[in-house]
């Protein structure tokens, strides 16, 4: 077989990096520059933070390449330096108390039923994504969420990350992972619920 496979393409282009050859550097910016800033960004919230926060995260992927062991796929490795990146950012930029989730979530009548008489949105948060004609209501929705949230609902429902890699990532316990993203995406299915129903997505309940 005369061409080589992705995997000695990879191995080739990692031996390249560690040379110091720009084209190869050129080249992993190409690739995996859209899809990097795509995930900070959904992270961050801003277009700007997430081009400074991809920028820092190649630079620093090319300086510790020489320690990158090829336990994980190169796109792998440099999405998760990326994704500390924008957390490490989140962390340190100067914001607001964060808003309580308690707003945004489902209210109940005193029987314990949901005062909303609507279907609920159940779509999955990757798939409603890949629909143009939801995309855009769907990220504005999400980049509502307070940070700790949003931040959870990306990682598991749009990077699909595991809930103990996630966790692992926001510094937080397993238990508690798993009870931000419940409530995240029942916020989520909330303030989506009303726009599906108005636009025949969801149909409400008599």
């Amino acid at each position: 077989m005369g061409s080589a496979t992705p995997v000695d393409d990879e191995a080739a282009l990692i031996a390249q990096l560690r040379a110091g050859d720009e084209s190869a550097y050129e080249q992993v910016v190409r690739t995996y520059g859209g899809r990097l800033l795509a995930v900070t960004r959904r992270i961050v919230g801003s277009e700007e933070d997430a081009r400074d926060i991809v920028q820092d995260a190649f630079l620093n992927a090319f300086k510790s390449v020489g320690r990158f062991e090829g336990n994980s796929k190169l796109s792998t490795w440099l999405h998760r330096i990326a994704v500390n990146a924008a957390l490490m950012k989140l962390r340190t930029r100067k914001r607001k108390p964060e808003q309580s989730i308690e707003t945004m979530l489902p209210s109940f009548l005193e029987d314990g039923h949901h005062e909303e008489r609507f279907k609920s949105w159940d779509e999955p948060v990757d798939k409603a994504l890949e629909r143009a004609e939801t995309r855009q209501l769907v990220r504005a929705k999400i980049d509502e969420l307070p940070d700790g949230y949003r931040t959870v609902l990306v990682l598991r429902d749009i990077e699909g990350l595991d809930t103990e890699e996630t966790a692992k990532m926001l510094g937080l316990s397993v238990n508690a992972t798993k009870i931000r993203l419940h409530r995240a995406r029942q916020a989520l299915r909330t303030m989506l619920a009303p726009h599906f129903a108005a636009s025949g997505g969801g149909k409400a309940t008599p």
